[in-house]
This record gives C-alpha cells, structure tokens and sequence, in this order.
C-alpha cells in the first residue's frame, strides 16, 4: 500500500492551487447559487488613464428564482483614497445574457435603466442601476456613494421566459465629483473583476477546471515517481 508520505509534497503543492483558484468578470447564477455571495473589485479610469486611489466594489448575492425572475441583493462601497480628497459612486451596470426585458431595483440605487451607453469609452451596457432618475446611465444628481461610503439594496432581472442559467459580466462603475491629485470635479468609470465567492455556511472559491487539471497532474506526476523508485528497489534486489 502506498504510503500518505510520499504524496504530501504533490498535495502541498496542489494545496496551493486550491488556496489561489483563477478567477474571472464573468459569473454564471443558476438556482444552485442561491445565497453565494460573489465581490468584486473595481479600479478607476479618466479620460483613458488609470487614476491612483480611485476605487470601489459591490457584492452580489443570488437571493432566488421565481418564474422568468432572478433576485438579488447588492452592496456597493466606494474604497477610493489619498491621494484623491473626494469621489462619488452614482451607479453600476453590467451586461446580461440571455437578454432581459426588464429590470428593478431598491435601495441606493433605486431607479434603472436598459440598454443604455455608459459614458467614458464603455459604450453600450444591458443594465445600469442608478442614485437618480437621470433616464440614462451617464449619471447625474448629487446622490450615490462617497468616499468610505456603503450603498445596499436589491434589483432583479426579468427574462421573456424562464431561463436554466444567467450570465452576468462586463461589470463597470460610475464615479463623479472626483477631486484631489490634479482633479476637480471629474467623472470615471472603473472596470470590476471578481476577487472571491463565498456562501451562507461559510464555503469557500472553487478552483477552475484548469486548476482541477493541474492539482490531477501533480498527483499522477507523484505517483509515477513513486511506481520507478519501486521498480529500481525491485531490480536492485
């Protein structure tokens, strides 16, 4: 029998794939992740150049399923810092697929808007989620979020007809009055990447397959090693 020993330096190493799994801006919902939580990360873009300390992140939770409807909650907060004196987050969007007829929303940022240009270069987005009714999601009005700031509440996305999975990506931030570091009353956009996932009871990411595959050839790699320092012992003897 072979021993735990000689494979724990293959499972340390596959431990570490499994500790940094790849992740991606792009989330698949289907009613298998009802109560995930998926937050992501957002940097900050003027006039096509990154902007230091210009931030933020939202985190999205599938809340259920019910007809041609998917439920969420969200929570956005505006992490920009020095050296920008000020900023405020005045809505998010992202894109849909398979396309949805209609959109709701609650809280923060309580009025919608579909298929809409988002301004800064984005261009065409399915759905902004909005601090005003501005009737585009340019943005506009003095609410949103400012620096240090958290906006919760909920929105839901309606499709023609039922659907067996929801592909949300391409996620993007407005931010306005941003000031400080040369800047005075400029408006941004920032570009979202999922950094973890996490669920009610606590569970943590799962690798993608890549990494399954990986953490596979590690173990077969150890194990090969093992079947010829066996056969080498066995003809020695």
């Amino acid at each position: 029998m072979l021993s735990f020993r000689k494979f724990a330096p293959a499972l340390a190493l596959a431990a570490t794939f499994v500790a940094s799994p790849a992740l991606a801006d792009a989330i698949v919902f289907d009613t298998s992740d009802a109560g995930t939580n998926y937050t992501l990360n957002y940097d900050g873009n003027v006039s096509g150049s990154t902007v230091g300390g210009l931030s933020g992140s939202t985190v999205f939770t599938l809340t259920g399923i019910s007809g041609n409807t998917y439920n969420f909650n969200y929570s956005v907060t505006n992490t920009s810092t020095s050296p920008l004196t000020s900023s405020r987050i005045s809505s998010f969007a992202f894109n849909v697929d398979p396309s949805i007829t209609s959109a709701t929303s609650t809280g923060a940022f309580a009025f919608t808007t579909l298929n809409s240009n988002y301004p800064n270069g984005v261009g065409l987005v399915d759905v902004c989620f909005k601090d005003a009714a501005t009737g585009s999601c340019a943005g506009g009005g003095g609410g949103g979020l400012t620096m240090g700031q958290t906006g919760t509440g909920t929105f839901s996305l309606s499709f023609a007809q039922p659907v067996t999975s929801a592909t949300l990506s391409d996620f993007f931030l407005r931010y306005q009055s941003i000031s400080g570091a040369g800047f005075n009353g400029a408006s941004g956009t920032g570009s979202g990447t999922v950094s973890s996932t996490s669920t009610s009871s606590g569970g943590t990411p799962v690798p993608e397959p890549g990494m399954l595959g990986l953490m596979a050839a590690t173990l077969m790699l150890g194990a090969a090693a093992h079947r010829r320092r066996r056969r080498q012992v066995l003809r020695a003897a």
